[in-house]
């Protein structure tokens, strides 16, 4: 006679632990969906308030860097808004924000005072057309956007190359020699972001104001 080890076989121990470990992987995975379902209602519900004349309906999706995704719609006769928002970007306004509702619902009144109808944009079906999109229009429209917000500045716009995320736009004012003038956000980020409807320039113009006035507050201290 063999025993377990000797016939290729598995302890019986031990396949028990590897079907406990796969449960308790399957028990958290569902906890985990609960809670990204349980925020996904809740932010569809802050719409149906802030647009009680529209339709609201959304969907789910997952960005393998960047996390659980929420895209929603409004809808009012023949036309539509679209937007999506990061999960980590909906918990961290609405633990922070006084008026998180007013937040969200304030993508949706630019979509609807740019267009009649603004869906969401096609994603790139290629590398070249990812290229492409971030050449002709991410990266030119966000340096454009930097600058025109600080036209008495000379704004510093660059493409670097990050250990960790990759291909990244760096802005930032070259007139400020002393502590941080630079902050750059990866360039799969900035198309997440287009795709979800969203200007990719806001963060980076956001950033630049926060440098600018921490550079201020500085300067009155010393």
């Amino acid at each position: 006679m063999t025993t377990p080890n000797e016939s290729g076989d598995q302890p019986i121990e031990a396949q028990a632990t590897e079907e406990e470990q796969a449960a308790l992987e399957q028990q958290e995975q569902q906890q985990q969906n609960e809670i990204i379902f349980a925020w996904y209602k809740h932010a569809e519900q802050v719409l149906k308030e802030q647009f009680s004349d529209y339709e609201v309906e959304g969907q789910v999706g997952q960005h393998p860097v960047f996390g659980p995704l929420f895209a929603y719609t409004i809808r009012q006769n023949d036309n539509s808004y679209s937007c999506g928002f990061f999960l980590n970007e909906l918990v961290h306004t609405f633990q922070n924000k006084e008026n998180p509702g007013l937040w969200m619902s304030s993508f949706f009144v630019d979509l609807i005072r740019s267009s009649d109808n603004r869906p969401l944009p096609a994603a790139p079906q290629s590398e070249e057309e990812a290229k492409q999109l971030l050449d002709n229009y991410i990266v030119p429209h966000c340096a454009e956007s930097v600058r025109s917000e600080f036209p008495e500045e000379q704004i510093y716009v660059d493409l670097e190359m990050h250990p960790e995320a990759g291909p990244v736009l760096e802005v930032g004012f070259p007139s400020i020699k002393e502590g941080n003038n630079t902050f750059a956000l990866p360039l799969q980020f900035l198309m997440t972001l287009h795709l979800l409807n969203r200007d990719p320039a806001d963060p980076l113009v956001q950033a630049l104001y926060k440098i600018h006035e921490e550079h201020q507050q500085q300067a009155e201290h010393t």
